[in-house]
């Protein structure tokens, strides 16, 4: 459980999905003057070098970012997220979503950032070691996560996004949305996860868990950048979104074609946007 390094995916496929969605949501929190928190529950190291022995082992950032910032993209959301990016990218660095974060809250908003892995958390601490409005939890970020709600202030966001490396990670993450959410019903959850090869994907049965939920409305979003191959790997991701705020999946409708066509690789990108409840 202690193995995952985020820095060898930092800027891939599934960061540009994860990172432009938390995006739109922290925007929609931004667009009222009252106060939100944003929680992290698996925050990772916070900034990523992008000539790193990790990063460079995979390079998976040159399928990632550094196509769509080539794209000439024309939706107004993926704009602002590359000019945001951008800043990070020309210093051979990448923004995670605890940096993205910090960049869009406003000295009001608390931020909770937890991570669990040893030197992940040291690399957290000492890159917020000097914002005050930011609290570091060396902790498991499920445990974490149902420990401190509901928040003060009640109103805000999570972003969960394990490594899924641990299949039972596909049953905790249910499961601690559930508790989670009946502490703090009227929270944003935003929840990533991996698409996989058939023979190793497991996204399905945690899906229909979160469909058995008591939540009113819960947004299904999928990236996927080749088509889905019986043992290859990952071939793309999605994000659900728990309580998303109002036209959020009009936003995300707007920007995912441009999205699917910039990041598919030989023409075979696809999306998806699904209900998987919704409020009457």
């Amino acid at each position: 459980m202690f193995s995952y390094r985020h820095a060898f995916h930092a800027g891939n496929h599934a960061d540009v999905l994860k990172h432009l969605c938390q995006m739109l949501l922290l925007e929609k929190l931004c667009a009222k003057d009252k106060a939100f928190v944003y929680i992290d529950t698996h925050a990772g190291a916070g900034i990523y070098d992008l000539t790193s022995e990790q990063a460079q082992k995979t390079a998976e950032y040159q399928t990632g970012i550094d196509i769509l910032l080539d794209a000439g993209c024309q939706s107004s959301h993926i704009k602002a997220y590359l000019k945001l990016v951008e800043q990070y990218r020309q210093h051979n660095r990448y923004p995670g979503s605890p940096e993205i974060a910090r960049r869009l809250c406003r000295k009001q908003d608390s931020l909770q950032f937890m991570e669990w892995h040893n030197n992940e958390v040291q690399q957290l601490e000492a890159n917020y070691k000097q914002q005050r409005r930011v609290h570091v939890h060396h902790r498991d970020g499920f445990e974490g996560l149902v420990a401190i709600t509901p928040p003060k202030p009640a109103r805000g966001m999570v972003l969960i996004d394990p490594s899924y490396e641990l299949e039972t990670d596909y049953q905790v993450l249910p499961d601690t949305l559930n508790k989670a959410y009946r502490r703090w019903q009227t929270g944003i959850y935003a929840i990533w996860y991996p698409l996989l090869a058939k023979q190793r994907d497991r996204s399905q049965g945690m899906l229909e868990a979160v469909s058995r939920g008591p939540y009113k409305s819960v947004l299904d979003i999928r990236l996927s950048v080749v088509p889905q191959d019986e043992q290859l790997g990952m071939h793309g991701s999605g994000m659900l979104i728990v309580n998303p705020p109002w036209q959020f999946d009009q936003h995300v409708e707007m920007l995912m074609p441009e999205l699917a066509t910039a990041l598919g690789q030989g023409g075979e990108g696809s999306y998806q946007i699904r209900w998987l409840a919704q409020q009457d």
